[in-house]
């Protein structure tokens, strides 16, 4: 048999088509290179900084050159916060007050997103509107009002003025979560409804029974964003609460400074704690962090 040639006019269309097939696996392997080096410089370097100070000693972080290996490892460090640090007390106060506002943001926001999203009633876009508007008043214009009113009820000293809010939709955190479920809600069919009526089922019963066990991803979501948010506050804490044994984490960790004297070697490690319930949280729910996001907008 005869060797195979390739006419030149094949040669001329085949090489271009490589050439076009290599520029594009080119342009994917620039893009990944770039947005993990935006992830090692934004979270890598900060948390590597983070976990290290944690394990040096007060020698070794104020050293010059700085030091950025631990050399050697101090992992007494975790021992000593949890001996100078009830650690304990006050991750379960904090995870106290993430479970009553989980359990209020998911109650509270579904039911009032339910309503925006399935019953017909005057001023039903006015009064929606109306709490989208929310979301553009910062939670820090709030404060003495809300100190003002939480003082006046006698509940400053307690975790009243951290928890009942989240029972009422309030803040900016409400907003965000009605408009979330709202949106997901109107993305079930309505027939899922009006089959249930047509059985005899109430609102109550079909929001219940048939809303609330399809919208797990934004209840993922807005169970997930609550926990961080009301995990990681600080400003809450410092304003109403007063007695030591109430401190939540965050709070807590803020108690190792004084005027004179800062461990940051044990700072750090309560902040590598701190961190962990966190990254784990998000870790196991990403799926439908970024499901329920999606979600948003779909349907007007």
């Amino acid at each position: 048999m005869g060797t195979a040639t390739v006419s030149p006019r094949a040669q001329r269309t085949t090489v271009p088509m490589i050439s076009a097939a290599w520029r594009r696996h080119l342009g994917k392997a620039a893009i990944y290179l770039t947005l993990l080096l935006l992830a090692v410089t934004l979270i890598g370097v900060p948390i590597g900084w983070v976990v290290a100070t944690a394990l040096m000693d007060q020698r070794q972080i104020f050293a010059w050159p700085p030091v950025y290996i631990p050399d050697p490892f101090h992992w007494e460090n975790f021992g000593l916060l949890f001996e100078r640090f009830p650690f304990v007390k006050y991750a379960l106060n904090s995870t106290l007050i993430c479970a009553v506002n989980i359990v209020g943001n998911v109650f509270s926001c579904s039911i009032v997103a339910y309503a925006f999203a399935r019953l017909q009633f005057p001023g039903r876009n006015i009064l929606f509107l109306l709490v989208l508007s929310g979301l553009m008043i910062p939670n820090q214009i709030l404060m003495i009002p809300q100190f003002v009113l939480f003082s006046t009820l006698g509940w400053t000293g307690s975790y009243l003025p951290l928890t009942v809010p989240s029972f009422f939709a309030s803040s900016f955190s409400g907003a965000f979560f009605i408009f979330l479920m709202r949106q997901y809600i109107m993305t079930i069919p309505r027939e899922l409804d009006e089959a249930a009526r047509i059985d005899g089922a109430s609102t109550w019963q079909i929001y219940r029974s048939i809303i609330m066990p399809l919208c797990i991803p934004p209840i993922t979501l807005i169970t997930v964003l609550t926990f961080l948010w009301t995990w990681n506050d600080f400003v809450g804490p410092l304003i109403y609460i007063n007695n030591s044994e109430d401190f939540t984490i965050q709070l807590g960790l803020a108690t190792l400074r004084d005027r004179f004297h800062i461990e940051w070697n044990l700072i750090m490690a309560g902040a590598v704690l701190a961190m962990l319930p966190c990254a784990i949280i998000y870790f196991l729910a990403q799926k439908y962090i970024i499901g329920g996001i999606a979600s948003v907008g779909i349907k007007g």
